[in-house]
């Protein structure tokens, strides 16, 4: 009897043995079928400049998509106006990607819905609005625009020749009006924008506004450096110095409203600093994409200075660019 029930536990112990590798080798395949499955994800991976068609017009919008741990895409859109949302989940298998989005400034409340198939290094799609509208989109992989040298700075040159509007246009009717040696827009209407186009550059730029107003400084027309009374309040990417989504300033430093007020930006590729009154509030940090209401989404191409007219009152002077001829 005893031999018996030593042999049963013996067949028992091996069974148990046996068991016990066919789990590890479960689960170490499981291991490898995610990480190689993670592994053919990469290819959606990084940064897009999308165009989406609306009504015959094209908006410039923007598209990032990272992993998450070995089982997650995420990331982050832009859409033609508001700031970055973040995207908890994007699925992609087969050349297939799909993504939700809460609404943000749409009058409606459904989720905007995306889905696309990736061809080499191109997006196509299609989007289904908060309305239910449905739009075609294409993506193209953002440039990097690393330098591989320092820049060469040239010249300043005065944009505002403090008389007129030479050099300048609206994207619609024009609000603006020069008085006095200063560019004003009195009231909310069309942006103004620099009939020169530049890459890198340092940019002086001198502002004031009433209470409660908004505008902003477009840098290649792409990236919306805020202007906005915001005295004493929390230094956030939507108040005044920061990079409208993406980079809040170290410290809040403007100024009352009335109270003329200075900007100095160094944009060199995606990096950029920004001095606000005098203070260092943004230190070469890295611009990930395109902010709402860019003029486009061509980020690899020079563009101009746009300044923001269609949020409220603003007024500008001392407008001075310095391009790099490198």
């Amino acid at each position: 009897m005893k031999k018996t029930i030593a042999t049963h536990l013996k067949k028992l112990s091996k069974l148990f043995q046996i068991a016990a590798i066919l789990l590890v080798t479960s689960l170490a395949s499981q291991a490898n079928h995610s990480i190689s499955g993670n592994a053919a994800d990469s290819s959606i991976e990084g940064r897009w400049d999308m165009t989406i068609s609306v009504d015959g017009k094209e908006e410039p919008s923007w598209l990032e998509i990272k992993h998450s741990g070995t089982h997650r895409l995420i990331g982050h859109f832009v859409g033609s106006g508001g700031s970055a949302r973040p995207i908890s989940k994007i699925t992609y298998s087969g050349g297939k990607m799909s993504f939700t989005i809460p609404p943000q400034w749409e009058k409606e409340d459904a989720d905007l819905s995306f889905e696309a198939s990736l061809k080499g290094d191109q997006l196509t799609g299609t989007m289904i609005a908060a309305d239910g509208k449905s739009y075609t989109w294409t993506a193209m992989r953002a440039p990097s625009l690393r330098r591989t040298k320092a820049p060469v700075w040239g010249a300043p040159i005065r944009l505002f020749n403090g008389k007129d509007m030479t050099g300048w246009h609206t994207n619609g009717p024009n609000q603006w009006i020069v008085e006095n040696g200063v560019l004003r827009s009195p009231k909310s209407g069309s942006n103004l924008v620099s009939d020169k186009t530049f890459s890198d550059f340092k940019l002086h730029i001198e502002f004031r506004y009433p209470k409660g107003s908004n505008s902003g400084v477009y840098l290649r027309g792409r990236y919306e450096v805020q202007i906005a009374d915001t005295k004493g309040m929390e230094p956030l990417s939507d108040y005044l110095g920061g990079v409208y989504g993406f980079l809040a300033p170290r410290e809040m430093v403007a100024k009352n409203p009335g109270e003329w007020q200075s900007f100095d930006i160094t944009l060199v590729g995606r990096i950029v600093t920004v001095k606000a009154n005098g203070k260092l509030i943004i230190n070469d940090a890295e611009i990930p994409g395109i902010t709402g209401g860019a003029l486009d989404s061509k980020e690899g191409e020079p563009g101009p200075l746009q300044i923001q007219g269609d949020h409220g009152a603003v007024e500008l002077r001392n407008i001075i660019i310095t391009p790099a001829i490198n």
